[in-house]
């Protein structure tokens, strides 16, 4: 199973609708994919699951079935990880659900963070905990790709979530801010996993499984972007042409020869439209834009759009699948 996370700390630019139509893609292209919710914010789970659903996982008095149960006893301190309840989505998609609680969790992870420093294994059991949750889980409903969803932010949850990624895309707006927090990220991955690199040699249990701190960027995707005669109008070419440079320095750490464009752009994975009333009208069906039908209302231009949708994540799809079996090769 390979482990993407999807991951910039500005937010705001439909990082979790990708999250949920890449998961969908996967399985119409018939792999089976594990969605895991690690932001708190629990957007992810409200997508994929009814609200009656909802109402049974969150009200239930008794155990809570998100990835937080999860963890509970090693954050009580009276045991390890236990098996997760894994939501069935559909015939190829299983969820881990995620919790608003999960942010409580937060300053364990960062206390525990300096600890493993001390060869504390208690300590390395809570930093590995969500590696460790998702590879059990993967490997129970036999997937061949974890896919999570994260908060943009650079906290101690985060932290533990990247480093048990085999690989990261970046969803993006074509704007300053989108560029500044580019900048961040490169900064922030090599920071960490140089870090956890160096902890890992203190681990006193070489029993424990733990992440091997891959976290190899895959690309970025540039999300909504305007659009007019099929090419994206000027005031977003504007910053979407200054982010094949700083992907390739601040991210890649390597040195760009020449000035690209970003349809020129080979980490470019995707341009995606931003399909406007296709996705109330998607969120109100439950269903991805692309599998929309005139019995949900996509008739006329809707459906010439949702085809178009379609085109658009499998290409998406496709090229990651392709950039992750080249790397592996």
């Amino acid at each position: 199973m390979k482990t993407i996370a999807f991951f910039n700390n500005k937010g705001g630019v439909g990082k979790t609708t990708l999250v949920y139509h890449f998961s969908y893609m996967l399985a119409e292209l018939g792999y089976r994919c594990l969605a895991v919710d690690l932001d708190p914010q629990a957007n992810l789970t409200s997508m994929f699951l009814s609200d009656e659903r909802l109402v049974d996982i969150y009200e239930n008095e008794n155990e809570r079935p998100t990835i937080l149960d999860a963890i509970k006893p090693l954050d009580r301190g009276i045991g390890d990880i236990k098996e997760v309840a894994i939501q069935d989505v559909s015939d190829k998609i299983g969820l881990l659900a995620g919790d608003l609680e999960l942010s409580m969790f937060e300053d364990k992870l960062s206390e525990s963070w300096g600890k493993c420093n001390d060869g504390d294994e208690a300590a390395f059991r809570i930093i590995s905990s969500f590696y460790r949750v998702i590879d059990e889980a993967g490997n129970r409903m036999n997937a061949d790709y974890a896919v999570i969803d994260i908060g943009p932010n650079f906290g101690a949850i985060n932290r533990a979530t990247l480093i048990a990624a085999d690989y990261v895309v970046v969803p993006m707006a074509a704007d300053l801010f989108s560029l500044q927090g580019l900048k961040n990220l490169g900064s922030r991955l090599e920071k960490w996993r140089k870090e956890w690199d160096k902890r890992k040699s203190q681990n006193p249990d070489r029993d424990l499984k733990l992440p091997n701190s891959a976290i190899r960027p895959l690309g970025y995707v540039i999300m909504q972007h305007g659009i007019k005669e099929s090419r994206p109008v000027k005031s977003y070419l504007k910053w979407a042409n200054r982010i094949p440079r700083v992907f390739v320095e601040a991210v890649l750490k390597k040195q760009l020869l020449s000035d690209k464009t970003v349809e020129e752009d080979e980490n470019c994975l995707s341009l995606l439209k931003h399909y406007h009333s296709l996705i109330p009208m998607a969120m109100e069906t439950r269903k991805p834009i692309f599998s929309l039908k005139p019995s949900d209302g996509a008739i006329g231009a809707h459906l010439g759009a949702v085809r178009s949708a379609f085109n658009d994540f499998k290409t998406l799809t496709e090229k990651i699948i392709a950039k992750i079996n080249e790397q592996e090769n």
